[in-house]
């Protein structure tokens, strides 16, 4: 299996992301924003979290027209597996591959802990392992976390089966307590919690390790 994990200027977490994504079995391959090109025989693009580019004009938002997302969306648009957490997540957004948007933090402060989460679509490579309805801890770190969307997108989200994961206690003011949102092929997720922050007990928990290891099983599967 192998993996690609993109670094924009400002990220900070893409080394958490390639050891996460190594510790369940994949192959990971480093890539640059300014790469024109993603290597051969990807299963999945990791996105990760930090501030691009300084969150200038909107957090994820030049990232997204960074050259290599060019190839990031094409690789969705095929059927390919993407993840992206945070900063990844903001990023998915702007390319338009999820729908919505990050907005501030309704507190209006950077929030940095770990929260609860309920599972709500199991329907996905990536919350599979966790069956729906399952409760776990995974830190966030953000000050953009805010998903909005209007009142069709939100309905469209909960009857497709699209909401990933909800907060048990809403840290940012998201609509409907929405953490994570899948695509409609449910291979795309973005998700504002760290799950890569959370694969060894020395993080204080490994919530987030099922994420990375139900992933690597489905595609072994496949």
């Amino acid at each position: 299996m192998r993996a690609a994990v993109v670094t924009f200027p400002g990220s900070n977490c893409d080394r958490d992301l390639a050891v996460a994504f190594e510790a369940a079995g994949f192959d990971v391959h480093r890539v640059w924003h300014k790469d024109t090109a993603l290597p051969d025989n990807l299963d999945v693009i990791g996105l990760p979290g930090g501030f691009s580019f300084g969150d200038y004009l909107r957090c994820g938002a030049i990232a997204a027209n960074a050259p290599i997302c060019r190839e990031v969306k094409a690789f969705a648009e095929r059927g390919g597996h993407v993840l992206g957490i945070c900063n990844g997540f903001q990023v998915l957004l702007e390319t338009g591959l999820l729908p919505g948007a990050l907005m501030r933090n309704g507190s209006l402060h950077f929030v940095c802990k770990p929260v609860g989460l309920r599972v709500e679509s199991a329907a996905s490579p990536y919350t599979a392992p966790y069956g729906k309805g399952a409760e776990i801890t995974i830190p966030v770190a953000h000050h953009d976390g805010n998903f909005q969307a209007d009142a069709d997108t939100l309905s469209m989200l909960d009857a497709e089966g699209r909401i990933a994961f909800r907060y048990a206690e809403n840290p940012n003011g998201s609509a409907g307590d929405i953490a994570g949102i899948l695509s409609e092929n449910h291979r795309v997720l973005g998700m504002m919690p760290h799950p890569e922050r959370a694969i060894d007990e020395m993080h204080g928990g490994t919530d987030g390790a099922a994420l990375f290891a139900g992933l690597a099983e489905a595609l072994v599967s496949a």
